[in-house]
């Protein structure tokens, strides 16, 4: 029967979904499903069979006494005589800035709190980090690592960030940030790139590696926010982070886990509640003397419990390096503004390839359950390149309640390609919108708009249309528009009482639906 009915219009709208908690991780979710590409096999590091003790070097447990150099000398001495574990016992440790060196596990005993000093001045001089994609000399991070191999941070204390005092830096991030990009784009030595500045200040991140092989992560809690991100992974390779308590509800910018430009990594069994994205993807920013910036490629991310935060699981903005070979399986994401988000801007070009994204249960959030999409940028490449989307698949979704079922938003001179979106089952205010799409498959959606069309399509071409599930369908099933739409392929059956209809645009060719 043909599916073409009377054009009909629907009005907008949305409301704020109610956030309920999350039931407890099931146990019994699928352990170890294989990547469907090819990724290494990654073996923890290794570390000596020494210890020394933090105790040993003068740190007193009592959460008064400073024992930042106790910390220094514990790792000096490990790792001049080639490393081991340095043992922080149970009791509350003030620390300043802790730096890492190779061969180094920093060893958290159950009923360790280590809490950060609050005071800016500690944490200088200044070291080498990446912030917001690109590379300056900044106050150093609380936990600090660069050119390392073989580092660890384990055991089942956990960590205070203290990061309220930083926060009102935040009100400067812009301008900090725009300063930071001028510098970089000017100052091609990056020793020189010199951004700490009282009128400028940038915040630093709460654990942040850069230039580091063979890291492990494993078991302790982060109980309270730093100034910044939370965990930033930048330029590393062979990473293992799993069993984590992230508690980073408060302050600006204090995503979960960042990995930027790193490659092979496994995140898994961790329980996330952030200020910003629990776990999201970059790949670095470009300006004029920064072209060396590498990927972030073959990572898995499994298991995951999310409950607070902007996106359960993100890619970008900063993907200049690119970002490919992702695979994100057996989440749980309930009470976050949005689900998974897929997005970069003009200016920050790469390419964002070979993304797979199943069984994922979504709970209720406030946005989309899914956003891929290419937007203006906001910083000072308004007509700057586009990044690259394709090769995406997103399957096994379920969603309780979402403003959006998804926002696939590519541009008319950047459109997005190769995206399979197969067996979602999603209840949101709003259904699909698809804008600027060349190459897209739509197989056996389950989506239950309270207002507006299931699919709304603009500006798209060679879209496939199988298998939806519309026998509730109260309104219009597809919503055409844009001149540029065509090829829209109609597959399968449509239940005789559904009767569903589909708008198109006045601008739409009258050739661009066919069914099959």
């Amino acid at each position: 029967m043909s599916l073409l009915n009377k054009p009909t219009r629907a009005k907008s709208g949305m409301k704020r979904a109610v956030v309920r908690a999350l039931p407890e991780a099931d146990s019994t979710a699928r352990p170890d499903v294989p990547a469907p590409f090819k990724m290494p096999k990654l073996r923890p590091p290794v570390f000596a069979d020494r210890v020394v003790d933090i105790c040993d070097h003068g740190a007193i447990g009592d959460g008064r006494t400073d024992c930042t150099q106790a910390f220094a000398a514990a790792i000096k001495q490990c790792a001049d005589n080639g490393g081991g574990r340095v043992n922080v016992p149970e009791g509350r440790w003030l620390t300043g800035p802790i730096h890492l060196r190779s061969d180094i596990e920093l060893h958290l005993q159950e009923g360790a709190k280590i809490w950060f000093n609050n005071e800016p001045e500690l944490y200088l001089p200044s070291v080498l980090v990446r912030w917001g994609g690109i590379e300056c000399h900044n106050y150093s991070p609380l936990i600090y690592a660069r050119d390392c191999r073989n580092i660890a941070i384990t055991g089942h204390g956990s960590m205070l960030g203290r990061g309220e005092a930083w926060w009102r830096w935040a009100a400067l991030q812009e301008r900090a940030r725009a300063r930071q990009y001028k510098i970089a784009s000017e100052e091609s030595s990056v020793e020189r790139r010199m951004v700490v500045d009282a009128e400028f200040p940038l915040r630093p991140q709460f654990i942040h590696t850069i230039n580091c092989e063979n890291i492990l992560l494993e078991d302790f809690t982060i109980a309270e926010a730093g100034p910044c991100a939370t965990i930033h992974l930048a330029s590393c390779q062979n990473v293992t982070v799993r069993r984590l308590h992230i508690r980073a509800t408060e302050g600006p910018n204090t995503e979960g886990m960042i990995l930027d430009s790193t490659s092979n990594v496994i995140v898994e069994d961790c329980d996330l509640a952030t200020g910003h994205d629990c776990i999201v993807l970059q790949a670095g920013l470009s300006t004029n003397c920064s072209q060396n910036v590498g990927p972030t490629e073959n990572v898995i991310v499994r298991r995951i419990r999310a409950t607070a935060g902007q996106a359960g699981f993100a890619i970008g903005p900063c993907v200049f390096g690119g970002v490919k070979n992702v695979f994100v399986h057996d989440c749980k994401f309930d009470g976050l503004d949005s689900a998974i988000a897929l997005k970069a801007t003009r200016g920050r070009p790469g390419v964002i390839e070979g993304i797979h994204i199943r069984d994922i249960q979504i709970g209720q959030i406030t946005g989309d359950a899914i956003q891929i999409a290419t937007e203006p940028d906001a910083f000072d490449k308004p007509r700057g390149a586009a990044a690259l989307f394709k090769d995406i698949r997103i399957s096994h979704i379920t969603c309780d309640q979402a403003r959006q079922a998804a926002r696939i938003a590519g541009m008319t001179d950047a459109s997005l390609s190769q995206l399979r979106l197969e067996n979602l089952s999603i209840t949101a205010e709003q259904g699909l919108s698809c804008a600027a799409v060349s190459g897209m498959e739509l197989i056996d959606l389950r989506i239950s708009p309270r207002i507006g069309p299931m699919l709304s399509l603009k500006d798209v071409q060679n879209v496939v249309i199988q298998g939806l599930n519309i026998a509730h369908s109260r309104g219009v099933f597809l919503d055409l528009r844009g001149r540029h739409t065509r090829d829209i392929r109609l597959r399968g059956e449509v239940s005789d009482h559904a009767r569903p209809s589909i708008v198109l645009g006045i601008d739409v060719p009258d050739d661009a639906i066919v069914h099959e």
